[in-house]
């Protein structure tokens, strides 16, 4: 459900607070704008969503490109040194998926957030539309792990040139494969297991430049999070912990999910940011905790001290919670989103951009019936207590929202595995490739 207020501003030039007032209903206008914007720009992503799901490959031909393995598979080679404090090479077995989780069932990893990249490509070379001859090709996938490329230089003392250096290579590589030359990229598609400002490097170190350079302007880009003034750039759903094979993994889950137990009405799975002063997390941590005058109502699992490290605590408290509460973290979109949906636990939303404006292609553009909409200007004055408000919202309204979520939204938001034969539904992968062929298809059709 969306709550929406409407405030009336008024402007005096004799009143300095009225004139500030005035600067604010400007500043109100500006975002007004922003969003319209990027609202237009969705309604474009959705008019590419394809309406035969059972679609053949005569002319919808994909093209892997066999990039030099420093592009990705060398990468992976680097997992151990990846990120000072673990190794990441555990996350990289099963074809990315992660080690099993059997205590889940069937179809269950320890997948990491950021292994979209070769989880995709896996994917794609098992595509039944994949084609060898580039000549016949409508769509061009190029397998660049430029997540991964970041990761590794994250908490690493380099120059931004070394940052920048696998990126302006693989631009001279793409210039030369005729493919590219054609359409100037507009037929590519990258997928991108980071966040899109992690590629748009202006000042400071953070990042590379990657999606700054302007041979990169035209392909698709694919990411876990989308900058939503880049018409190219398309929010796709993050890696969750399920990955099903066949419909009877997909089928088993639900009835799992729809009737388990929700002993708990709020829980929110994360940790603080002392160090944001924008941040809303501290807020609803005291609300989630201090519910306990009212029944123990919220449950907060503390991620700052590895209480989320297991994915199955993650999992199993919001199997048994009605609503997961989402704010915003280091940016908008969070993971969790998505563990919360396949969970069957309705998010709490406080910002729009951590869903409304990110993934046109696998989430109603109707959100009320998936999740619960509070802004975060309210809770920042606290203005709401958004537990007690919660717990207003009736039974039947609860079980409306998670059936929707459970029946409607579930398969479309998990990636199968690479050798997955789902014949009842689409995951998030089979909707992206329908997309993306719909997409570079009306391309020609205008051009």
């Amino acid at each position: 459900m969306v709550m929406k207020e409407t405030v009336e501003v008024v402007h005096d030039e004799a009143d300095p607070v009225l004139m500030r007032n005035g600067e604010n209903k400007d500043r109100e206008e500006d975002i007004a704008n922003a969003k319209k914007e990027v609202e237009e720009q969705l309604r474009l992503h959705r008019s590419w969503i394809s309406e035969n799901k059972q679609a053949g490959c005569e002319g919808r031909g994909v093209y892997v490109y066999d990039l030099p393995s420093k592009f990705n598979k060398d990468l992976v080679g680097q997992c151990r040194d990846m990120v000072p404090w673990m190794d990441f090479c555990k996350y990289f077995k099963n074809e990315a998926l992660g080690e099993p989780i059997p205590k889940l069932g069937n179809g269950w990893y320890q997948t990491h957030q950021y292994s979209l990249e070769p989880i995709f490509h896996q994917r794609v070379l098992k595509h039944p539309c994949r084609i060898y001859n580039e000549n016949e090709a409508k769509l061009f996938y190029v397998p660049f792990y430029g997540g991964l490329d970041i990761l590794r230089w994250h908490f690493k003392n380099v120059s931004n040139d070394v940052k920048d250096a696998l990126s302006l290579e693989l631009i001279t590589w793409l210039e030369k494969q005729k493919p590219w030359a054609k359409n100037s990229g507009k037929d590519h598609v990258i997928v991108l297991g980071k966040v899109s400002w992690d590629f748009r490097r202006k000042d400071g170190s953070w990042g590379t430049r990657l999606l700054e350079i302007d041979q990169m302007e035209n392909p698709i880009k694919l990411l876990i999070e989308r900058q939503p003034w880049q018409p190219n750039d398309i929010g796709i759903p993050h890696p969750t912990y399920f990955h099903p094979h066949s419909d009877d993994d997909i089928m088993a889950w639900q009835w799992k999910i729809i009737s388990s137990y929700r002993k708990r009405l709020v829980s929110f799975a994360g940790a603080a940011r002392p160090g944001a002063a924008e941040s809303i997390r501290s807020i609803l941590i005291k609300q989630c905790n201090s519910s306990a005058h009212n029944g123990n109502q919220c449950h907060f699992l503390d991620c700052s001290s590895g209480g989320c490290d297991q994915p199955e605590s993650v999992i199993e408290l919001f199997m048994e919670s009605e609503f997961c509460l989402q704010p915003p973290g280091d940016s908008p979109t969070r993971k969790s989103l998505f563990d919360s949906l396949i969970s069957g636990c309705i998010p709490v939303l406080f910002d729009p951009f951590t869903a409304y404006y990110q993934y046109p292609w696998h989430l109603p553009e109707d959100h009320e019936n998936i999740l619960w909409f509070v802004d975060q200007e309210e809770v920042r004055q606290v203005k709401v207590n958004v537990v007690e408000m919660l717990m207003k919202i009736s039974k039947k309204e609860r079980d409306d929202m998670r059936r929707y979520i459970v029946y409607e939204l579930l398969p479309g938001l998990v990636y199968g595995d690479s050798t997955a034969k789902l014949e009842k539904f689409q995951d998030a992968f089979s909707i992206i490739m329908s997309n993306l062929m719909e997409r570079v298809t009306k391309m020609d059709s205008t051009a």
